[in-house]
């Protein structure tokens, strides 16, 4: 992946495209451990690791529910073609609700003036309270009725906007915690937290690093055991001498 990713930018290059930026900002200035690495502010510290726990807890709803959807409609309803068409209806139904179509879509491109996007969330008023809940609720219904598009995406929109919520409501930098949200949700709903943090250097620079990796462990921690992959296999360590199923 990593050969294959640098292989490819003269591909974009040539051909006119390019990768989203995504830009975090803090306004103010925020004393440095160890400058030009580990920026850390003692509150701001606290009010990261709080708001991990609910990027954790969100992993862990759109786990289960992407499986007890799926294993809802399969229990009740005997026709499998059924299945999908309840579900289309349903997500229409929604939006049609709701009035708007910005839950549709991967949530990149901003489908008319003022739509929720990624990209907004990393900006103050860039997203609602629910629009992750919506989120959630939307793509879980989607995968678990059969309908294969991708659950990443969806993801990266659904932390990004809690992490703009959380900002609101614990007063912290909208940028960073909409960046952070980004890579924990994914790490605690695949169970994948070094790669996050990686990923989260790679997409908004080392200068979070820290951050990075405390949002991405601790969301991987309040995740729960599941996962949105069944068939991931997890390594169980044990200490030395400490041998549970042996002791039961």
């Amino acid at each position: 992946m990593f050969s294959g990713g640098y292989s490819g930018r003269p591909d974009l290059y040539y051909l006119g495209l390019h990768h989203t930026a995504y830009h975090i900002t803090i306004e103010k200035a925020i004393p440095h451990l160890y400058r030009d690495y580990f920026p850390f502010e003692g509150l701001l510290f606290v009010k990261v690791i709080i708001a991990s726990v609910a990027f954790g807890m969100a992993s862990w709803l759109f786990a289960i529910s992407v499986h007890g959807v799926k294993d809802a409609f399969n229990k009740f309803i005997a026709p499998k073609w059924a299945i999908p068409a309840l579900g289309g209806v349903i997500i229409i139904a929604l939006t049609f609700i709701i009035g708007k179509p910005d839950y549709l879509s991967l949530g990149v491109d901003a489908e008319y003036p003022g739509a929720i996007t990624i990209q907004s969330a990393f900006n103050p008023g860039g997203a609602h309270t629910w629009s992750w809940l919506w989120k959630t609720i939307y793509t879980t219904i989607t995968l678990g009725t059969g309908f294969k598009g991708g659950e990443v995406t969806p993801l990266f929109y659904i932390g990004a906007t809690l992490g703009n919520t959380l900002s609101v409501l614990m007063d912290a930098p909208v940028g960073l915690f909409a960046a952070l949200g980004f890579i924990a949700v994914f790490a605690g709903a695949t169970n994948t937290p070094l790669a996050c943090t990686l990923m989260g250097i790679e997409l908004f620079g080392g200068e979070y690093a820290l951050f990075f990796a405390v949002a991405c462990f601790t969301a991987y921690f309040f995740s729960g055991h599941g996962g949105i992959y069944a068939s991931q296999q997890k390594i169980q360590l044990t200490l030395p001498g400490n041998d549970m199923s042996a002791a039961n």
